[in-house]
């Protein structure tokens, strides 16, 4: 082969390499893309789980409540066994040393007498360690008593009906902790033994999300602003579902047999132009209405007409103001 024939054919051999190589390109690109549309149909997921799971976490607060506490129960309950001094590490190290028998290397090279002074300090610390051991756990026992004594003490209040027993059961339990987390705080009024008054302020209505987030067919992320009336309507939801749990949590807590849940926020003063503190609801719930509902298939908004309340929604507006129920009527 001359020397243009050589040529041409180094010419074809990068040619070819040169289309391998972009061969390889457009496949590591064609990769590139496919990695990124399967991250971007993850985040998608990920987007749309997150909503629902705001969604379903705003909606089922009602769902949740603490364990009803036994005041007759609690109130006789035993009191914490007082701990006895117990020689746990002493004996070991007493019979290692009653038990020592130098060897005879130990008697060659004079170690006996250092040996036994080991031993010997060791029963002592073993003696020290059993004595701290004691007295952690008379301090614990002490602790234990006087938070006995305390409980015992409250549930005695609390069946005598003393109402500053049930303040004091709420302070102390705080069973609202994840409605705080989520924008609400509740004051109370205890107006007997068996009625309490609660006073819930919630989240505005920008707790709920202003868009909603699908996934289409093809996976891919569907964004678009929620329309007026399923905002209100699960805005309306959610805060029926706290007042259930107010509820509930109240009915857990304390021997009441009625409470009555105010709900109140801001709302805005069309003759004022200001944003005023309003009840929006108002709900005297009896106990033994509400242990007759079935808590994880009731609509929070619907349950409310199991009881006599006040509460005025507009679909496209929200709520509106209410005058409270007066707890009087009801003592």
């Amino acid at each position: 082969m001359g020397w243009k024939g050589t040529l041409r054919s180094m010419q074809a051999a990068a040619r070819k390499a040169e289309r391998e190589a972009q061969r390889r390109q457009r496949e590591l690109e064609r990769q590139r893309k496919q990695m990124e549309k399967m991250q971007e149909l993850e985040r998608a997921a990920y987007e749309v789980e997150v909503y629902e799971n705001r969604i379903d976490v705003l909606l089922s607060v009602h769902k949740e409540c603490s364990d009803r506490l036994d005041w007759r129960s609690i109130s006789r309950a035993a009191p914490p066994a007082e701990p006895r001094m117990i020689h746990r590490h002493e004996p070991a190290a007493q019979a290692a040393l009653d038990g020592f028998e130098p060897g005879v290397f130990d008697k060659l090279f004079k170690r006996a007498e250092a040996k036994r002074e080991e031993l010997v300090t060791a029963v002592e610390q073993a003696r020290q360690t059993d004595i701290e051991e004691y007295e952690e756990a008379l301090q614990t026992y002490e602790q234990e008593y006087a938070d006995w004594e305390a409980t015992c003490e409250l549930a005695e209040r609390v069946l005598a009906g003393e109402l500053g027993a049930y303040l004091d059961v709420i302070r102390q339990v705080n069973p609202f902790s994840d409605l705080a987390e989520l924008g609400a705080s509740v004051g109370f009024n205890v107006h007997s033994s068996s009625l309490i008054e609660a006073d819930l302020r919630v989240h505005q209505e920008d707790v709920i999300p202003s868009e909603e987030k699908r996934l289409l067919k093809s996976g891919r992320l569907s964004t678009k602003n929620m329309t007026k009336t399923k905002f209100y309507a699960l805005y309306q939801d959610h805060v029926c579902s706290s007042v259930l749990r107010v509820t509930r949590e109240l009915f857990a807590l304390l021997p009441v047999e009625m409470a009555i849940v105010n709900v109140v926020c801001d709302l805005l003063n069309t003759q004022t132009g200001h944003m005023e503190e309003e009840t929006i609801i108002s709900a005297a719930i009896p106990r033994e209405t509400l242990v007759r509902i079935n808590l994880d298939k009731v609509d929070p908004s619907d349950s409310l007409g199991n009881f006599v309340h006040r509460m005025k929604f507009l679909k496209t507006k929200g709520f509106r103001a209410v005058e409270a129920i007066d707890a009087s009527e009801f003592v």
